[in-house]
């Protein structure tokens, strides 16, 4: 079941890879009960239900899932989508790098961006002088 972890790299520093797993599995049906979610899972690993579950509750504790009661289960989905949740884990990673040091943590970044992706530097450099005119202009209001 490869497709579950397709997005490890980007959130793995918040949650641990069967948390992906599950979420991988929410994204795909958009909603599940726990037992549709271990009925996916336990095809490409040995769990237990409770397992499936308790995992669940803790990514809704996190605010990664949202459960409502259906008829007589909890209705699970994703609170984000994939590339939300990314830009959620990712900020809440920056806001603790930064609070040790904004220059280190963005030379950091530049340095891993660079090997992972030259192009991506590019898009970056754009996003940031988007940005500097967006404050520029709300500093003259």
């Amino acid at each position: 079941m490869e497709k579950n972890h397709k997005h490890r790299e980007s959130t793995s520093s918040t949650t641990g890879p069967l948390e992906q797993d599950v979420l991988g599995v929410l994204w795909e049906k958009e909603e599940a009960t726990g037992r549709e979610v271990y009925s996916d899972l336990k095809r490409s690993r040995s769990i237990a239900l409770t397992t499936v579950l308790t995992v669940l509750e803790r990514l809704a504790n996190k605010g990664f899932v949202t459960k409502a009661k259906g008829e007589s289960v909890f209705i699970y989905r994703p609170a984000f989508t994939k590339d939300g949740f990314a830009r959620e884990v990712s900020h809440g990673v920056l806001k603790n790098i930064f609070g040790i040091s904004a220059s280190g943590a963005c030379a950091s970044f530049v340095d891993a961006l660079a090997d992972v992706d030259p192009q991506e530097l590019e898009r970056l450099s754009s996003l940031i002088e988007k940005k500097k005119k967006e404050i520029l202009r709300d500093k003259r209001r």
